[in-house]
């Protein structure tokens, strides 16, 4: 994918989200964006904090997926414990990896971190093996850290 394509889907998230205090509403919005532009891709949406440990399902575009997530468990769970992005050429090769969709191959999970506490995960997932590259990952990884900006007020449960 090229820059300019992400570049624009990231000032698109803004011009979206720009004064809407809704964070659910956001996130879908920003689900269903990405979803649309990015291609080669069957699955894009958020996982959110909701204790201590777990990720929860947010917003997200694709199949049905798994609900709960613990932190370290999973390419999610890996990339909301480290708060480091993860780019998995194939999912098969991850100890630990979570089929939510066997359709799925390769992966990248974005952490978002709010004052040093991952808030969320942004995953996307490829029918594809090897589909995202390093670009990808960083472009992702930079919608994620734009997410930060979001109202996470009131999330925590």
């Amino acid at each position: 994918m090229s820059s300019q394509l992400y570049s624009d889907l990231l000032a698109q998230s803004r011009a979206l989200t720009e004064g809407e205090p809704d964070l659910i509403a956001n996130l879908a919005n920003i689900s269903a964006l990405l979803y649309e532009h990015i291609e080669d891709i069957n699955w894009l949406g958020f996982y959110l904090t909701r204790s201590d440990n777990e990720l929860v399902l947010g917003p997200f575009q694709g199949r049905v997926a798994c609900v709960r997530i613990p932190f370290g468990k999973g390419v999610c769970g890996v990339a909301a414990e480290t708060q480091t992005c993860q780019r998995v050429e194939d999912v098969h090769q991850f100890a630990g990896h979570i089929a939510c969709d066997s359709a799925s191959n390769s992966e990248v999970v974005a952490p978002i971190v709010v004052n040093g506490k991952t808030v969320a995960v942004l995953d996307v997932d490829s029918p594809s093996v090897g589909r995202f590259s390093e670009e990808d990952a960083k472009a992702i990884q930079a919608i994620a850290d734009y997410c930060q900006t979001l109202n996470w007020q009131g999330l925590q449960s």
